[in-house]
């Protein structure tokens, strides 16, 4: 790690560990702050499990495929990204809200299939577990305010970066998730 501190001006350092730890060195007398720069594969490994689970709450159309446009597109841009850590969770989920839209666009253009025969397939358990009384209060919960509950506790986003996102103000998102909250609370209380 100190080698990493001393040379940091002319080398990354080691690991994405001692990269977040190096954030000022003194370097020649003088206090520099050193830039954040994840790679793709450190972005991913964060951030993609909340990702996801924004994309399944807001039923975006096959959330699997929109997570993976994401991190492409995270991949290709991420040279051009400057900020901290928090910059970063806040950029790959206007990303996230981007592709979704665009998800739904596509979806909204192209008929629908729909296939009469059963099927014989029987499918998979989910993986995961799953509080269902939880998924099926989100259910009831209209868009924006699911979107807003989404955005601040499963992508763990501040009402500032949740308003930023959506296009709302601090006071509308702060509103909107105190009545989504309430709404969670009666349907989970029945």
């Amino acid at each position: 790690m100190t080698a990493a501190l001393t040379d940091l001006g002319t080398r990354r350092p080691e690991s994405p560990a001692d990269q977040v730890l190096a954030e000022r060195v003194v370097l020649g007398g003088r206090t520099r702050v050193a830039p954040y720069r994840p790679d793709a594969a450190t972005a991913y490994r964060e951030l993609a499990p909340a990702v996801l689970g924004y994309l399944r709450a807001r039923r975006a159309p096959d959330p699997e495929d929109v997570l993976g446009e994401v991190f492409l597109q995270v991949s290709r841009d991420l040279e051009r990204f400057e900020g901290d850590p928090c910059d970063l969770r806040r950029w790959v989920f206007t990303i996230a809200h981007h592709r979704m839209t665009d998800a739904f666009r596509r979806r909204s253009r192209r008929p629908r299939i729909i296939d009469r025969s059963p099927t014989s397939a029987v499918a998979p358990p989910a993986p995961d577990p799953i509080d269902e009384d939880l998924v099926a209060a989100l259910g009831g919960l209209g868009d924006d305010q699911r979107e807003v509950v989404v955005l601040r506790f499963v992508a763990d986003l501040s009402l500032e970066d949740v308003a930023a996102i959506t296009g709302r103000s601090a006071n509308a998102v702060k509103a909107m998730q105190h009545r989504a909250l309430a709404n969670l609370r009666r349907a989970l209380d029945r």
